[in-house]
């Protein structure tokens, strides 16, 4: 068994609640929420849960593991903590759990990757990371990897990391998953960890989908990418998205001197192939252009 598959099925055993310790009842002030992946938590939808706890109390108990300090540190379940703090309540019932420091990274990472409401940049940090701790790499080197993979399976460059165990670990995870191909993950994931600020928050938000996001990292003027992302985010389609991007690039994009078009389209000329009196002709021009490039810039030959 893979490493990959031997945190996976340590976290799904974690998660199954008919194996685990009954839930005790934990006074919320005894509560730590742990760093995690997931930063935005949609405010409308925290108010909704909040009005659900006050009215039908906790369903399900969060994962929590004792600290030191004799608080709790929780592992799952935050977004119902918040909503139980902004619901006024006292406790919230949660299950003990006796895990290390990577078993508890292991089951909050699963926890948020089997959320259906995870935005796309949270879900591409968390496979991420999830690589990390199974390749035990930094996050540049398993980006890296993944680049190699790609350029591999494209011929680019030669096989030396496909087929090995790393690579294997990879496409492991993402068969256990079954959210998306390492491939796919690579060619509209990544891209979205370089994504300007503003773009990245309306994502993050849910304001835009990842595709409207990877369109708008195109844009590089800042006055038009703002004005364009409004117009996303009040439902503009990816296809009119696109041919306004597309629009504001030909009228931006100058094109190359006539001089460089003149000297591209001579070198795809034959001139042997000509007629010989055009050919002499051209070959006349030709001198009569070089002798004045010599005169005026003093380069010869």
């Amino acid at each position: 068994m893979s490493v990959m598959e031997r945190m996976f099925q340590e976290a799904m055993r974690l998660t199954d609640t008919t194996a685990l310790p009954a839930a005790v009842s934990l006074e919320i002030a005894d509560l730590v929420p742990r760093p995690q992946i997931r930063k935005y938590f949609g405010e409308a939808a925290l108010a909704s849960l909040a009005e659900s706890l006050r009215s039908y109390g906790v369903l399900e108990p969060i994962l929590v593991r004792p600290r030191k300090d004799g608080r709790y540190e929780i592992i799952a379940g935050e977004r119902r903590y918040r909503a139980a703090c902004r619901a006024g309540l006292k406790t919230l019932p949660a299950i003990v759990l006796e895990v290390d420091e990577q078993q508890a990274k292991t089951l909050a990472l699963l926890e948020n990757l089997q959320r259906e409401d995870l935005n796309p940049y949270e879900e591409t940090l968390a496979i991420l990371e999830w690589l990390e701790l199974a390749l035990s790499r930094p996050k540049e080197d398993v980006i890296a990897l993944l680049q190699r993979m790609r350029d591999e399976v494209r011929k680019k460059v030669p096989h030396n990391v496909m087929g090995s165990q790393e690579a294997e670990e990879i496409q492991t995870l993402f068969r256990l998953l079954g959210k998306m191909t390492w491939e796919s993950f690579v060619q509209n994931r990544l891209p979205l960890l370089s994504l300007p600020e503003d773009i990245r928050g309306a994502l993050e938000e849910g304001a835009i989908p990842y595709t409207l996001a990877l369109a708008l990292r195109k844009v590089s003027d800042p006055t038009l990418r703002r004005q364009l992302l409004e117009e996303a985010k009040q439902g503009m389609s990816l296809r009119a998205l696109r041919a306004k991007i597309q629009a504001h690039l030909q009228q931006t994009t100058s094109p190359p001197p006539f001089y460089r078009q003149a000297l591209s389209r001579l070198a795809k000329v034959r001139l042997e192939t000509l007629p010989p009196a055009r050919q002499k002709a051209v070959e006349r021009k030709l001198k009569e252009l070089l002798r004045i490039i010599e005169e005026t810039t003093g380069l010869r030959g």
